[in-house]
C-alpha cells in the first residue's frame, strides 16, 4: 500500500553517469514488474570540474574546499551558482570561486541592501505593518506589485515544470528592477518628515515585495532569505515563526497589469539611452537638460510613458519631456529573424525565408508592431518570430534601440549649467554627512569659503541646497582652516565647507 501511493515517483535526481545506471536500472525494473515508468520526471544534473577542465581531485587540489568557500561567502552564494549554471541542465560546469563571488556581487548583496535601506527608514519613522500598511495609485507602486505577482506566477508554471534553468534568472532580474529602478526612482519619498499617506503607501509596497520575495527565494536562498523575514516579522505583522513554514506564494492576478509592466520596461530603455546619450556629449547627469523627445508610432505606448513622466525627468534631469508619433522625421525600422525559432521552423528554406524578411520596408513593419502578426510568402509570422530595430536616419542625432527612440536636446545655458552645479555641491554635502556618519534626520549648520562663481550658485540656489542636505544655515566665510574643514574641487572651482550637527 505504502508503495502504490509512492509510484511512479514525482521525480528523480541525478548526475549524467547515471544515464546508463541508475536511470536504466530503475526504468528497466519498473518495467519488467510493473509495466509502467519508475518516475514521471528526471532531473539530470551534469558534472562539476576543476576550473581547469579537470576532474577535481584532492591529490591535485584543484579546487577550494566547499566549507572554506561557504565560510567566504555564504552558502546562499554557493548554491545560488549551481543552481544557476549548466548544471541543472545535464551540462558540464568548470567550477571557479569568482562565480561565487560574484554571485554575492550581482544578487545576494543588492537584495540584502534594498532591505537594509527599508529597514533603516521605516525605523526611523517608526513605520508599522500592523498599523500603517495601505496601498494606493502610485504607478510605480502598483508596477512593483504586478511585477511580482508576474514573478509568482511564472516561477510557479517554471517549477511545477521541473524547469529550474528559468527560475533564477527571473529572481535576479527582480531584485535588479527593485533595487536599480523601483528604490532609485522612488528613494525621495522615504526622505520626507512624517508619516503622511504616500510615504506610508510606498512602505507598504516595499515592505511586501520584500516579504514576498523572501518567500519565493526560500528554497533557493535559505539562509538570507530566513533572516530577511525574520527582521521583517520585528515590523508588527502576525507572520509565521519562520519563512521556510509558510506556504509558497500563490500569484494574484488581480495585481497583474501587463500593459504597465511594457510602458516601465519602454521607460527603462528610454532612460538608458538618456544616459547613452549624455555620455556621448559627455555632460553628467547632475547638468540639467532643456528637453527630452519620446518618439514612437504608437500613441497608446507614448500615452502611458507620459504616465511616468515625473520619473523620466527626475532620473534625467531635463526640464520637459515631449512626444512624437512622426518615426519617419528621425528613423527607419529594419528587421532580423528569430533565427534560433524560425531556423527550426524552415529547415533548410531558412536562407530564403532570412533574405524575405531583412528586405521588409518600414511601412510593413509598421503594420507587424501594430497588428502583431505578417503573412509573407504564404507564411505568418507573429510574436518574436521576427525582431524590429530603429536606426537614425543619417544626419540626425537621435539614438534607437528596439523598442524607442529618443532625441534630447544638448545645448547648455548658464542657468542649466549653474543649477548642475548646485547638484554638484548638495552631492559633495551629502557625501561629507556620511563619511562623519550623521544619521538620516540630523539636521546641521554649514559654513562656506569659496570663489565667486560657487559664491553665486549658493545666493541662487540656497533654499534647494538646504532642503537636500537637511542644512538648518549657511554662513559664508572668506576662507577656512581646520582639521574639520573639508575641501572640494567642482568643475575647476574650489570649495571648502564644515559641518557642524545642529543641536
Amino acid at each position: 500500500e505504502i508503495f502504490e501511493k509512492g509510484f511512479p515517483a514525482e521525480f528523480i535526481a541525478e548526475g549524467l553517469d547515471q544515464t546508463r545506471g541508475w536511470f536504466y536500472t530503475l526504468t528497466v525494473l519498473a518495467t519488467a514488474l510493473t509495466d509502467k515508468p519508475a518516475f514521471k520526471n528526471v532531473i539530470v544534473n551534469g558534472l562539476v570540474m576543476a576550473a581547469d577542465g579537470k576532474k577535481m581531485s584532492k591529490r591535485l587540489k584543484n579546487y577550494t574546499e566547499p566549507d572554506i568557500l561557504m565560510e567566504e561567502f555564504g552558502a546562499d552564494a554557493l548554491r545560488l551558482t549551481l543552481i544557476n549554471s549548466g548544471l541543472v541542465k545535464g551540462e558540464e560546469l568548470r567550477f571557479t570561486d569568482e562565480g561565487v563571488k560574484d554571485m554575492v556581487r550581482r544578487a545576494l548583496l543588492p537584495w540584502y541592501n534594498s532591505f537594509k535601506f527599508f529597514h533603516t527608514y521605516a525605523k526611523v519613522d517608526n513605520w508599522s505593518a500592523k498599523d500603517n500598511l495601505e496601498f494606493g495609485d502610485n504607478i510605480l507602486d502598483r508596477w512593483l506589485l504586478s511585477k511580482l505577482q508576474t514573478l509568482v506566477k511564472s516561477v510557479t508554471v517554471e517549477m511545477e515544470a521541473y524547469r529550474l534553468y528559468n527560475v533564477v534568472p527571473q529572481l535576479f532580474q527582480y531584485i535588479e528592477d527593485l533595487t536599480n529602478w523601483y528604490i532609485r526612482l522612488n528613494r525621495r519619498r522615504f526622505w520626507g518628515d512624517g508619516l503622511e499617506t504616500d510615504k506610508c503607501q510606498a512602505y507598504s509596497a516595499l515592505y511586501t515585495a520584500l516579504k514576498e520575495i523572501s518567500k519565493v527565494m526560500a528554497p533557493f536562498a535559505p539562509f538570507l532569505s530566513e533572516y530577511i523575514y525574520l527582521e521583517l516579522k520585528t515590523f508588527g505583522e502576525d507572520l509565521d515563526e519562520s519563512v521556510h513554514l509558510c506556504d509558497y506564494p500563490q500569484f494574484d492576478n488581480s495585481f497583474i497589469d501587463s500593459s504597465l509592466e511594457d510602458a516601465v520596461t519602454r521607460m527603462q530603455e528610454l532612460i538608458l539611452l538618456g544616459r547613452q546619450k549624455r555620455n556621448q556629449v559627455n555632460i553628467k547627469v547632475k547638468t540639467p537638460m532643456q528637453n527630452l523627445t519620446v518618439i514612437h508610432q504608437s500613441r497608446d505606448l507614448l500615452n502611458n510613458i507620459q504616465n511616468l513622466e515625473t520619473y523620466i525627468k527626475s532620473e534625467l534631469n531635463v526640464k520637459e519631456v515631449l512626444y512624437s508619433t512622426d518615426e519617419d522625421k528621425f528613423i527607419k525600422l529594419y528587421a532580423k529573424p528569430n533565427s534560433r525559432v524560425l531556423g527550426k521552423r524552415f529547415g533548410k528554406d531558412f536562407g530564403k525565408i532570412m533574405g524575405m524578411i531583412k528586405s521588409l520596408k518600414s511601412e510593413e513593419l509598421k503594420v507587424y508592431e501594430a497588428s502583431g502578426s505578417l503573412e509573407l510568402n504564404g507564411n505568418t509570422f507573429s510574436g518574436d518570430d521576427i525582431f524590429v530595430y530603429r536606426e537614425p536616419l543619417e544626419g540626425l542625432e537621435v539614438l534607437s534601440n528596439k523598442w524607442i527612440t529618443i532625441d534630447m536636446d544638448t545645448k547648455l545655458t548658464q542657468e542649466l549649467i549653474s543649477e548642475g552645479l548646485a547638484r554638484e555641491i548638495v552631492n559633495r554635502i551629502q557625501r561629507s554627512r556620511k563619511e562623519m556618519n550623521f544619521v538620516v534626520e540630523d539636521r546641521i549648520t554649514l559654513t562656506v569659503a569659496t570663489d565667486d562663481t560657487l559664491k553665486e550658485v549658493f545666493s541662487n540656489f540656497s533654499d534647494y541646497i538646504k532642503k537636500e542636505t537637511l542644512t538648518t544655515e549657511i554662513n559664508m566665510q572668506d576662507s577656512l582652516s581646520g582639521a574639520s574643514v573639508l575641501s572640494f574641487d567642482i568643475d575647476g572651482n574650489s570649495l571648502d565647507i564644515e559641518l557642524v550637527k545642529t543641536i
